[in-house]
C-alpha cells in the first residue's frame, strides 16, 4: 500500500481549529447584518425586524452624497491604477530579463509592504506642499491616492493572466507580418481582458472600502462612504451604520464573486 504525502488536514485538532477560526471570523458579520434589521435605536438589543434603517439610510442626503463620491472616486482610480498595472505588466513580462527588474517589482508592490498608515502620512505630507503652492483642494488628491495605493492590487492578477498566457498566438501573428500594435490589440488585449476585468473590480473594492488613506488626505467636506461611518461611529452608534456596512459587504461580495469567477482557470 503506497504511502499517503503529508496532508494538514490530517493533523489533530485542525478541523476544531478551522471551525473556531471560520467563526471568529465570520460570526461578527454575520451579527451585524442581522443587526441592521433591527426594530429599535440599541445594536446590541433585539426588538423585532424591520427595514426602517435601510430607508433612513436610503433617505439620508449625507449618505447619498459620500455614496456618489466613494463610488466616483473608486471608479476613476480603478480605471488609471489598471491602466498603469496593465503598461507595468506588460513592460515586466514581455520581455527578456533585465537588470533591476525584481527591484521595479518591488517597487511596484510597495503598497502592499509598506503600512498603510505610512502612505497616508506620507501622501498627507505631499499633497499638503501642493495645496498650499496651489489652493486647489479638490478630489484631484484623492483619486491620485487612491490610484497610486490601487496599483498593486490591479497588477497582480494582470500580471498572473500575462504569465499564464500561451505566446505561441503571439508568435503567430508576428510570423503573419502583423505589427506590434496589431498583435496587442487583436491577439494579447482579448485573451487578458479577465485579467484586466479582475485587476479592476479588485482596485474598485480596494478604493470604496478605504479609510486611512482618505481619512488622511480628503478636504472638509469631502467624506466617502467608510469615513462618514466612521464619523458617525463616534458620535453616536446605530443600526443606520449596520444597515450602510451591509450594503457594502454586499457589493464587495458581489465584486469579489466576479473576480473570482474571472481568475479561475479552465479545467
Amino acid at each position: 500500500m503506497a504511502e499517503r504525502g503529508f496532508s494538514v488536514a490530517r493533523l489533530p485538532g485542525f478541523s476544531t481549529i478551522a471551525i473556531v477560526v471560520f467563526v471568529a471570523l465570520y460570526l461578527p458579520i454575520i451579527t451585524l447584518v442581522v443587526y441592521s434589521f433591527n426594530a429599535g435605536q440599541s445594536v446590541a438589543v433585539w426588538e423585532g425586524f424591520s427595514l426602517k434603517w435601510y430607508v433612513d439610510a436610503w433617505a439620508n442626503d449625507a449618505v447619498k452624497s459620500a455614496t456618489l463620491r466613494s463610488l466616483g472616486i473608486a471608479l476613476c482610480a480603478s480605471i488609471i491604477a489598471t491602466a498603469a498595472a496593465t503598461m507595468a505588466a506588460l513592460g515586466t513580462t514581455r520581455r527578456k530579463a533585465f537588470k533591476g527588474q525584481t527591484f521595479i517589482y518591488v517597487m511596484i508592490n510597495q503598497p502592499l509592504m509598506v503600512p498603510e498608515i505610512v502612505t497616508a502620512v506620507a501622501l498627507l505630507i505631499f499633497f499638503a506642499s501642493i495645496k498650499v503652492a496651489t489652493g486647489y483642494q479638490g478630489l484631484g488628491y484623492l483619486i491620485i491616492a487612491h490610484s497610486a495605493f490601487c496599483i498593486p492590487f490591479a497588477y497582480l492578477p494582470i500580471r498572473a493572466r500575462l504569465e499564464g498566457m500561451d505566446l505561441s498566438l503571439e508568435t503567430a501573428a508576428a510570423d503573419l507580418y502583423a505589427s506590434s500594435w496589431q498583435t496587442f490589440r487583436r491577439v494579447t488585449l482579448p485573451l487578458l481582458a479577465p485579467g484586466i476585468m479582475a485587476g479592476a473590480m479588485l482596485a474598485f473594492v480596494i478604493s470604496l472600502d478605504d479609510v486611512v488613506i482618505t481619512e488622511f488626505v480628503k478636504s472638509g467636506g469631502q467624506d466617502t462612504l467608510p469615513t462618514y461611518m466612521l464619523g458617525q461611529m463616534r458620535r453616536a452608534l446605530t443600526p443606520e451604520v449596520n444597515a450602510i456596512s451591509s450594503v457594502l459587504l454586499a457589493l464587495t461580495v458581489l465584486l469579489l464573486t466576479a473576480f473570482f469567477l474571472l481568475t479561475r482557470k479552465n479545467d
